[in-house]
Parts: structure tokens; C-alpha cells; sequence
């Protein structure tokens, strides 16, 4: 039987219908999108009146295709809005490339003008470029982080799930556009209401901002055992810069030999492989994502010279780094 709407106890007038504007960009992520409309809509079922509205643009104002391949009808180009709007950016693969000249010419105008404006999964790397997070705390998807640290260094870049710093909001994807949207239904009209929302959607574990968007270390990699998990976490944070594993082994209080046995028996390889299989994923992260050097991907990744960084990266990948990033250039440009 469905949900009565929740009784609000102010008249529907009281307060102004507050209209978010999804911006959709090239290849972006529908779940990102579709949760946070979804969010939406059902508020407004469960209060029992508008209490938001939506509209949909893009720039050029036709259409928008998600990563999925689904088209999307536009309401129309990227237009002046009003200051009480809420810009909510839509990102998803290559966002880089997503990113044009016009777009952030157009965040830079309105973010003048007062309006709030949202980075949902990758579009935090829309604000950044458009300088929208200068000097603030933001997050994007665990994927991207290594290549939105490298070069938005003067953005306070978190692991959470969500981040409000000020009229910026940002996610770090997938689901994480519900938490946020339940965080503004809470603010704009209470906790009742946003914990309907929630048992709507068959929500049962609300995420704050004090969350972290990748899961722990010990359900990753499938094994429970405290120190394994403590040595793999200095191991994630000190990618630039690598820790010999004898150093490793006493941070936590074994012996070298100990931890060999302990990667053995859980992992069936050794720290040293387990540490470079990480450098190498950030390196393919970085190769992808950005426009570093190979040389700067190579010292930001903890390798003293290209040549035995393109060793190990073609040992492990079975391809160069200067291939690598030739051949998913090309993929991107079909």
C-alpha cells in the first residue's frame, strides 16, 4: 500500500518552489543523473505538492547521450538562469574532453551572478576547470582522484562521499547523488521528509559527508587481518614516494619475513609486486586521464626514470605507456 504523503506543517505557499537545472554532459553517467531527478520527484509525492522542479539542458540545446548509449531531449541551451537556481553539472567518461570553452565560459557567468552550482561523479573536474573550486573542499569519483590532484592542487581534494563547501556542492558518483539530494531535501524541509524520500528509494543506510566513497580496505581486497589492511593503507598513501617493505614491516610491527608471509598467504604475491601493481594503476590513471608527461607520470608514480617505468608498465600491461595512451586517444576520437 502506498505511503501517505507527509504532513508538512506549513501551508504549500509558504515556501518557493526551488528549480534545479541538470546540466548533461557528453557521455555522462545516467545513474548520477536519474538518482538525484528520482530524489526529486518522489519529494515532491511525499509532501504533497511541488515543493522542486526540474529542467534539463546541454549545450546546443538538442540532445545529450549518456555512457549507456540512451539519448536525451534537451529543454534547451545553455541559457541565463535565475540566482535562486541550482546548477547540478552531469559527468561521466572523458570528461575532460566534455569540458568545452563555452561550457565554462557559461559556469564562470552564472557562479558570478550567486548561483549555486553542483559537480555530480566526474563534473567536479567541469567546476575545477572553471575555477569554481579554488580555495575549497570538493570530491570526485575514486577513479579520478589521482589525476584531479595532479592538477588541481589548489583544490582541498576529499575522499567523501559528498562535500557542500559554501554555493559549491560535489559527488563522487553512483549513488552518492541520493545522499546529497536527501542532505538539501533535510535542509530545505526537514529530516522527516528526506527519511520518506529514503524509504522510497529502499534506502536504508543514508551517507553523510563524513563518509567515504570507496569501501575499506579489508572488504577490497576480501581479507579481515589488521595489520595486512594497515600496511596496504601507508602503502595507497605513499604511492610518490615508495616505502621499502622492511620499513613497512616495522611500521606495524613484524619482520620482513613475516609480512612476505602474511602477502603469501592472502594476496599470493609479494608486498614489493602488490606496491608496484598499485603505482602502475594510478600511472594507467594518470596516462588516461590527464595531460601529463610520461616522465611527470613516471616521478608522480614513484619511478626514478621512464625507461624502468615503461619496463614495468609494459611487463604488467603488455603495452607501453606511450601506446597506452595513443591507443585509448584513438578509441576516444571514434
Amino acid at each position: 500500500m502506498p505511503h501517505a504523503p507527509v504532513a508538512r506543517p506549513e501551508p504549500s505557499h509558504a515556501k518557493k518552489t526551488k528549480r534545479f537545472v541538470f546540466v548533461l554532459l557528453d557521455q555522462f553517467t545516467l545513474l548520477c543523473f536519474s538518482a538525484a531527478i528520482e530524489s526529486l520527484r518522489i519529494a515532491n509525492r511525499m509532501a504533497g505538492h511541488e515543493v522542486y522542479s526540474w529542467r534539463v539542458i546541454g549545450e546546443g540545446g538538442g540532445t545529450a547521450e549518456c555512457s549507456a548509449g540512451t539519448v536525451f531531449q534537451l529543454d534547451a541551451d545553455l541559457d541565463e538562469l535565475g540566482r535562486d537556481d541550482v546548477i547540478m553539472v552531469c559527468g561521466g567518461i572523458d570528461v575532460q574532453t566534455a569540458t568545452t570553452k563555452r561550457l565554462l565560459a557559461w559556469l564562470r557567468r552564472e557562479a558570478r551572478r550567486g548561483v549555486q552550482v553542483a559537480g555530480l561523479c566526474t563534473a567536479a573536474y567541469s567546476l575545477a576547470k572553471a575555477g569554481l573550486l579554488d580555495g575549497k573542499k570538493a570530491t570526485i569519483h575514486w577513479e579520478n582522484q589521482d589525476s584531479f590532484s595532479e592538477e588541481f592542487q589548489e583544490v582541498e581534494l576529499t575522499k567523501s562521499v559528498f562535500v557542500i563547501d559554501g554555493p559549491r556542492l560535489t559527488t563522487a558518483g553512483g549513488t552518492s547523488s541520493i545522499d546529497l539530494m536527501l542532505k538539501l531535501i533535510a535542509d530545505d524541509h526537514g529530516e522527516e521528509l528526506a527519511n520518506s524520500v529514503a524509504d522510497q528509494l529502499i534506502y536504508s543506510s543514508i551517507r553523510t559527508d563524513q563518509d567515504t566513497q570507496r569501501l575499506s580496505v579489508p572488504t577490497r581486497i576480501g581479507v579481515r587481518h589488521p595489520k595486512l589492511s594497515q600496511v596496504i593503507q601507508i602503502m595507497e598513501q605513499n604511492i610518490e614516494e615508495p616505502i621499502s617493505p622492511s620499513i613497512l614491516a616495522k611500521d606495524v610491527g613484524m619482520s620482513t619475513r613475516q609480512l612476505e608471509r602474511l602477502f603469501r598467504r592472502y594476496l599470493n604475491r609479494s608486498p614489493k609486486r602488490y606496491y608496484m601493481e598499485l603505482r602502475l594503476q594510478k600511472a594507467r590513471n594518470l596516462l588516461m586521464q590527464t595531460d601529463m608527461s610520461v616522465i611527470n607520470v613516471a616521478l608522480a608514480c614513484g619511478f626514478a626514470s621512464p625507461s624502468h617505468f615503461s619496463k614495468c608498465y609494459r611487463s604488467h600491461y603488455e603495452t607501453t605507456p606511450y601506446r597506452e595512451r595513443g591507443t585509448h586517444a584513438a578509441r576516444l576520437s571514434v
